[in-house]
């Protein structure tokens, strides 16, 4: 069995103006922002670049070379697209490795790094694993050498697609491709649009997961019907920083439909790309229909946060009315003195038993505004909101 090529990538939201960022970065290792060129410098010399070129198709996009015989497509949208060019059905998984070391060990540090600057991305997205889909090109192999292949690398094949030009056998981490006689060119292309089409997939469902976890998370702030004195500014803190991240990720999700459209227009443009995508079975319809989808959840979600925040505001309104009362207090037990020693004395003499009369009311009232500080901050509020029954369908 003969194996020609490995691809791997990846998407996140981009547009021309980070592409030609990109571009001057891997040319001439030069940014326009206040980064240490030092480290710039490092990161340029991991991507080993050999040959760089900046062309359109469709979209704009780079593709560069490495002295590793590894060539790379980064589109002006975001995406990705790693293909390893040393491959044989002996060394394959480690010829895998080595590609998707090459990503995330040297070319995401880079990018990650050259644009560090800017609205952060939430501590919700930064850390998450991805499974990389593996495109694995054969030629002109029979059934049996395929899934035998197949057998080594997934447990059960999710579909099969064959034709007088290609095979495609599809798992759940990996791709293959048996090619008979389509250009290689053609092939590219349909791994390109699926790698853009499950990421984009895989972003949403991510955005899903999301809502449902700070939702949970904002309902565990206000499970309880009373709450302390002394919390209600720790909660607060805590909404805050939920809200944060919802209107960080909200802005990702508001991106994502400005890049559907130009991919449904390329690819449906393309004679010989239609014929490939009509075996996923994916539709950039049902793509929009589930972005609209999230995007009202996360209106939802925003709401929900917003209404939680300014129930804990009211509650800190009324705490702080109830420590205005207690000053009130101690106010009035200071006037009251003043006017006790008003009509008890004649006229103002100083003393020792003066002095320590002051320095008695003094502690009084300290005494008394500490412990009125200590009932407020230890008083059970009540919080008032409307109770809904989760409908598990709705989400």
């Amino acid at each position: 069995m003969k194996i020609s090529n490995v691809y791997i990538g990846g998407w996140f939201q981009r547009t021309m103006l980070q592409l030609s960022e990109i571009y001057d970065f891997l040319r001439e290792c030069k940014t326009q922002l206040d980064l240490d060129q030092d480290k710039l410098n490092e990161y340029r010399k991991a991507l080993e670049i050999g040959k760089i070129d900046y062309g359109v198709a469709g979209v704009e996009y780079i593709e560069f070379t490495t002295s590793s015989n590894m060539e790379i497509k980064i589109f002006e949208d975001g995406l990705i697209v790693l293909n390893n060019q040393s491959v044989s059905e002996d060394t394959l998984f480690s010829d895998i490795d080595k590609v998707q070391d090459y990503y995330e060990n040297k070319l995401s540090p880079a990018f990650s790094y050259l644009f560090s600057l800017g609205a952060p991305v939430p501590k919700e997205l930064a850390n998450i694993e991805t499974v990389y889909p593996y495109f694995v090109i054969c030629d002109n192999s029979d059934k049996e050498q395929i899934d035998l292949l197949l057998s080594r690398t997934e447990k059960q094949k999710y579909f099969g697609v064959s034709n007088s030009k290609y095979d495609v056998i599809r798992g759940d981490k990996y791709y293959f491709i048996n090619n008979k006689s389509q250009s290689i060119a053609n092939i590219e292309r349909y791994i390109e649009e699926q790698i853009f089409i499950r990421e984009y997939k895989g972003q949403l469902h991510r955005y899903l997961n999301l809502h449902r976890i700070i939702w949970e998370k904002i309902d565990k702030v206000k499970e309880n019907a009373n709450v302390k004195g002394s919390d209600i500014i720790k909660f607060n803190a805590k909404l805050e920083g939920y809200a944060k991240t919802i209107n960080l990720i909200d802005g990702r999700i508001n991106q994502m439909s400005t890049y559907l459209p130009t991919r449904e227009k390329i690819a449906k443009n393309d004679k010989e790309l239609a014929e490939f995508l009509s075996i996923s079975g994916y539709r950039y319809e049902t793509l929009k229909d589930t972005l609209d989808y999230i995007k009202h959840l996360w209106t939802m979600t925003k709401n929900y946060v917003s209404s939680a925040q300014k129930l804990f505001s009211d509650l800190q309104g009324e705490v702080t009315n109830k420590s205005l009362d207690s000053l009130t207090i101690v106010t009035s037990m200071g006037v009251g003195a003043s006017l006790l020693d008003l009509f008890t004395e004649s006229s103002p003499t100083f003393s020792s038993f003066g002095f320590i009369y002051f320095f008695i009311l003094a502690f009084l009232g300290w005494s008394v505004n500490k412990l009125m500080t200590t009932i407020s901050s230890k008083r059970k509020y009540e919080i008032n909101d409307i109770e809904y029954d989760k409908d598990i369908d709705s989400k």
